[in-house]
């Protein structure tokens, strides 16, 4: 009897020993393969994009410039002017659309002292606003990716969808 024990003692310890350890789920990697299919979807997707926002801009009256970060402005040599640099502050509101020319929000997202490079905002917008001046109204073309990419705004902006951001500075 004494062996018995003695044996479902050892089996039992040696049994919990080789268990898996327990992951919470925010704790969870994404394998080195899950972020190369990962990486390999979001460039597919901007190709498209790409393709998809330079077929819409052929078929408008207004011209399009591309900028560094990949959206689109209207303004010509936006990117020639004056940068501003991280701290300045500047004041600004837009407005979205989809590239249905819908508006997404009736009231525009406005910012009174924004700090730059301190933004809360899409990246494309701060980068547009770097350039701008008081008074100066752009439209914006942004993929996705620079938008709320996979996961939307959780509200009316869907996954993965690129918009039309019509900024004006204040």
């Amino acid at each position: 009897m004494k062996n018995i024990l003695a044996i479902s003692v050892m089996l039992l310890a040696v049994s919990c020993a080789k268990q898996a350890p327990v992951h919470h789920s925010e704790e969870l990697f994404l394998s080195e393969n899950e972020m190369e299919v990962s990486k390999n979807r979001t460039k597919q997707l901007n190709a498209l994009e790409r393709v998809q926002i330079e077929d819409w801009i052929r078929s408008q009256d207004k011209k399009f410039y591309t900028m560094g970060m990949n959206y689109w402005i209207n303004i010509e040599n936006l990117d020639h002017n004056p940068r501003k640099t991280n701290g300045e502050k500047v004041s600004y509101q837009y407005f979205i659309y989809d590239f249905d020319n819908t508006q997404l929000y009736q009231d525009p997202i406005k910012n009174i002292d924004a700090e730059l490079g301190h933004f809360k905002e899409l990246d494309a917008v701060e980068d547009a606003v770097r350039y701008m001046n008081k008074g100066e109204e752009a439209e914006l073309l942004v993929p996705s990716v620079l938008a709320y990419g996979t996961y939307g705004d959780n509200k009316k902006i869907t996954n993965d969808v690129p918009l039309i951001i019509k900024l004006k500075i204040l």
